[in-house]
């Protein structure tokens, strides 16, 4: 089983130039309007569409891994792609202290990589555990908190 996400965007070549960045491969399928990554790590079906005339809205997009050493993989890889945005380790974020790594695609969508090390209580509002998308392409301060 994998999930499928299909994401209207707005120029289909610089989204699939983006995401082979992201992922390491190229899509199974592509047109000018369309394009399909059929991924086994993570397991994703993702396809981009430029047909609709919108852009898909989101609050963020994430990739949970099972460890530190996976993030490191992760961290590495997108800083060899000049598109790692933000790094927070050991953060308290959702009701979670968790190691987080986060970038922006093409079309404004938050992704985050991350690795769970403690769940934590569930107490107070969302808005003061920290957990925060940032602002935009290489944002240094976050933006309002959103849910994981």
């Amino acid at each position: 089983m994998r999930p499928h996400l299909s994401l209207d965007v707005r120029n289909v070549p610089a989204s699939v130039a983006f995401y082979q960045k992201v992922f390491g491969v190229t899509p199974q399928k592509q047109t000018a309007d369309y394009a399909k990554f059929d991924l086994a790590v993570p397991a994703l079906n993702l396809s981009l569409v430029s047909s609709t005339g919108m852009i898909s809205v989101v609050n963020h997009l994430g990739i949970e891994v099972e460890s530190a050493e996976e993030i490191a993989g992760w961290k590495q890889r997108l800083q060899e792609q000049g598109i790692l945005e933000k790094v927070e380790d050991n953060i308290v974020c959702c009701f979670a202290r968790q190691d987080k790594l986060w970038f922006t695609d093409p079309d404004g969508n938050a992704w985050e990589v991350f690795t769970v090390h403690e769940q934590l209580d569930v107490t107070g509002p969302l808005k003061q555990t920290g957990c925060c998308v940032p602002k935009s392409h290489g944002a240094a301060e976050p933006a309002t908190c959103r849910a994981s």
